[in-house]
């Protein structure tokens, strides 16, 4: 059993989208998302399974806002010390999910040279290898998803957008189980809405679409039950 605690600030200049003389205006937004995961070992056509749950609500500053539920399923065909794959199915409890069932497939192999080819589909595809004392390197494309909610009229609405970087990572820890991180690239936006959060993400009333772009991330991460890492 696992938890994990999320937030992120966004802060926006937007335009009036009808009265583009009316100024911009600049908004914050707060979101938060909570989960507490569950995971079950098993064996299943002489294979490994792994069986998991996850159970996550999100909010605002102002309210906790909606409450989700993940399971998967998968099986670990192959795992050596140079190569591992599994595959897998994941659900979603989700009214708002673009997606209620995906397939889940992960590949990770070590070459001879340190680098890491790392697939976790369809989140990510990288290239990784460790450099220096303490420090990591990767190369390849990533998903995310940027969210937060909105209140107006007496509604509350969604903004979620699907990011995908392309470009490099470098990791460093820092000591005392602290990691920092560092994310430049290009990021293409395929989609952002807002829609009403009884609606679910198709049944949107606004819709946003970007150039590329290049984008800068850093941040800082704690993992209480880390282990340092030795050359």
């Amino acid at each position: 059993m696992g938890t994990s605690l999320n937030y992120r600030y966004t802060s926006m200049n937007t335009e009036h989208p009808v009265e583009p003389g009316a100024g911009k205006q600049e908004k914050n937004f707060h979101y938060h998302t909570e989960a507490v995961n569950f995971n079950y070992f098993s064996r299943l056509f002489n294979k490994t399974a792994i069986y998991t749950a996850s159970v996550s609500v999100d909010g605002s500053n102002q309210h906790f806002e909606r409450a989700r539920g993940t399971v998967t399923a998968s099986v670990i065909l192959k795992a050596t010390p140079k190569t591992k794959m599994i595959i897998g199915i994941a659900g979603f409890i989700d009214p708002s999910a673009q997606i209620p069932v995906l397939p889940i497939f992960t590949y990770e192999n070590k070459f001879n040279n340190g680098w890491v080819l790392d697939i976790l589909l369809p989140k990510k595809m990288l290239i990784r290898k460790d450099i220096f004392a303490n420090g990591r390197i990767s190369l390849g494309t990533e998903m995310d998803n940027t969210n937060f909610y909105l209140y107006r009229n007496n509604r509350t609405y969604e903004f979620r957008q699907v990011e995908i970087n392309s470009g490099a990572m470098y990791e460093h820890n820092l000591g005392g189980n602290f990691v920092g991180i560092l994310k430049t690239g290009i990021r293409a936006v395929p989609r952002a809405r807002v829609f009403d959060k009884e609606e679910s993400f198709k049944d949107y009333i606004f819709e946003a679409k970007y150039q590329p772009s290049f984008y800068l991330d850093v941040g800082i991460s704690y993992n209480p039950f880390g282990k340092p890492r030795t050359k």
